[in-house]
């Protein structure tokens, strides 16, 4: 079983609905509880696992632990696996009884604010077993959220469904009005308060590369103009730097696959990650990626390997990088073949899966 306590479109919740789609062809027995709704509900629904629409309706909701571990001794589950604070502590109300079902719980963060720390500093230790999604997060889990990590840590990369990146054949260019020969340059990532995501960089690059790479356009995708401060930010400084007619603020959009399939370039510029799975989403369609040299990054890039690193936060080193990946086409087929091999190695779903069972298995026999 696996806990999500919000349908919504987020990191987690795309890998969870990933892993249920490919569940059966894999071997895996999931059942999928939601203690909350969202805009992937009916997605969850129509994944091909068992699905369970619970509501909690309290910060600790005994009744909905209840409710669970019903479902848990309805199914037969054996593993209950969670993603978060909250679900994690439902999840152990739920079978601390039960010495036959195994919790494991996954970090895709390494802070939080207080009340989850207090709920993690006690979820840790009664775990069967805690994953990390990259060798950088569990790293970070130990140096600032102070968690044991050689004890019942392990490290397993998320994975991404490919056929969920399949283009559906939308002309970019032509839906935003730009000639054909436009360059385009993109980011997808949500505009965070905590400025995680840093886009105000790549705005602050760009006057050069604007001017150094006739025809270029810049896409940012992800976040709500309306509500967004840090994208009304972004659009501000853009605005200063008179490059608005070539920066394009496309918000909230649901053809990913599309956006991707029509970049030349894909730059990330992000100051915080865990794994940074827009990155891998972008090499596994084909696309050169440009990275900020925070650990996440790198390990995702092995080490810079299959993509280009810049200075994070470094505007002028990006711009650098930027022009002159523009200009060479052969090192953009080069990087774009190495990413993609990378990426196929090493963050498909198949991956994911596999070493998801070899852990499940590993717990039920401790």
């Amino acid at each position: 079983m696996h806990i999500l306590d919000s349908l919504n479109r987020g990191g987690a919740e795309m890998l969870v609905l990933d892993v249920c789609r490919n569940a059966q062809a894999n071997n895996l027995d999931l059942t999928l509880v939601a203690t909350g709704g969202g805009e992937l509900e009916s997605d969850f629904r129509n994944s091909g696992v068992a699905f369970h629409r619970l509501e909690r309706r309290r910060p600790v909701d005994l009744t909905l632990a209840r409710r669970i571990r019903a479902i848990v001794e309805e199914d037969q589950i054996d593993i209950v696996h969670t993603h978060q604070a909250v679900e994690a502590l439902h999840g152990y109300l739920a079978t601390r009884r039960n010495r036959n079902v195994k919790r494991i719980m996954t970090f895709h963060l390494c802070t939080s604010d207080t009340k989850n720390r207090l709920a993690l500093n006690l979820l840790v230790s009664r775990m069967h077993a805690n994953v990390a999604v990259s060798h950088e997060l569990r790293k970070c889990l130990k140096a600032e959220a102070g968690f044991d990590t050689a004890e019942r840590f392990h490290v397993i990369h998320n994975g991404v469904d490919q056929h969920r990146l399949q283009a559906k054949g939308i002309d970019l260019r032509n839906k935003l009005e730009l000639p054909a020969s436009a360059f385009l340059v993109g980011m997808v990532g949500n505009f965070y308060p905590d400025r995680r995501k840093d886009q105000l960089t790549i705005c602050r690059s760009l006057p050069g590369v604007l001017r150094e790479v006739p025809g270029a356009h810049v896409l940012f995708v992800g976040g709500d103009i309306a509500d967004s401060l840090e994208m009304q930010k972004s659009i501000a400084v853009c605005r200063e730097l008179n490059i608005t007619d070539r920066v394009h603020f496309l918000g909230k959009r649901t053809d990913i696959p599309d956006v991707l399939h029509s970049l030349d370039i894909y730059v990330h510029s992000s100051v915080n990650e865990s794994l940074g799975i827009a990155v891998v989403e972008a090499m596994l369609v084909g696309r050169p990626v440009v990275v900020s040299d925070i650990g996440a990054l790198l390990e995702v890039t092995a080490n810079g390997e299959v993509g280009v690193a810049f200075r994070t936060g470094d505007a002028a080193d990006l711009a650098s990088k930027l022009i002159e990946l523009a200009r060479d086409e052969p090192r953009r087929t080069e990087l774009a073949y190495k990413g993609k091999n990378f990426a196929l190695q090493e963050f498909t779903i198949e991956k994911h899966i596999s070493a998801l069972l070899a852990l499940y298995n590993k717990v039920l026999l401790t």
